[in-house]
């Protein structure tokens, strides 16, 4: 039997008030992931768009100034208000921003075209995916598209208990196509500032502007018509 997961105070988190870290959270880079960033360049997105688990948004505020319609759902108050207030200051008047727990979300059955989950599943305790991904399938329309980016096992040590729960690939893959069928899973990287006093391994490399990247997998996938 699987033993629950410790829970993440992530309030804590983005009111920068969590114990060993300073400033605000890593993955907040100010724009949307990277490997996102080119999907959306390259058009692989369609609007009604689900942001699961959105943080303070980045992604769908960008997607937001585009013209798509987005949906950003968060369990954290704290990231919840500050994606909202971000969206009244552009204008996005096409961008909502909703508190729920993504792993029993209603109300959005067949809605969605596109769902993103830019660093979410990781987040998750292990026993809570399943939900989490049969309630983002029940919110996406048929044909809808799923992009998740994911820390990459091997990432992090094994001791840090309250860190990301990374994944192998073919954890990944076991996971989700109970519910998608997956189009492909390749490796990818998720760029994020270094909080003070964390060491990060050897094999974690730089980017131009001074981030980590992390390995991670990019997983691409869609709901059957």
């Amino acid at each position: 039997m699987t033993e629950p997961q410790q829970v993440t105070d992530w309030d804590a988190i983005y009111q920068q008030k969590f114990d060993g870290l300073e400033g605000p959270p890593g993955w907040n880079i100010g724009e949307p992931q990277p490997e996102l960033a080119e999907l959306m360049r390259q058009g692989k997105f369609r609007s009604d768009v689900l942001d699961a688990g959105c943080g303070f948004a980045e992604a769908s505020l960008h997607l937001a100034q585009q013209g798509y319609t987005v949906v950003g759902v968060d369990l954290t108050p704290t990231a919840v208000a500050a994606a909202t207030q971000a969206a009244a200051e552009r204008g996005l008047t096409t961008a909502t921003y909703v508190q729920a727990d993504i792993t029993t979300l209603t109300g959005y059955d067949g809605r969605f075209s596109t769902v993103m989950d830019s660093t979410l599943f990781h987040s998750l305790p292990v026993e809570l995916r399943d939900a989490y991904l049969k309630a983002i399938h029940r919110a996406a329309a048929p044909g809808a598209s799923l992009f998740i980016l994911v820390f990459a096992h091997g990432t992090f040590p094994v001791s840090l208990e309250q860190g990301p729960k990374a994944v192998t690939e073919e954890e990944l893959r076991q996971a989700v196509q109970r519910y998608w069928v997956i189009d492909e899973i390749r490796p990818a990287f998720i760029h994020a500032h270094v909080p003070r006093g964390l060491p990060m391994p050897d094999h974690v490399a730089l980017d131009d502007t001074g981030r980590a990247k992390i390995p991670a997998w990019l997983l691409t996938g869609h709901k059957a018509a």
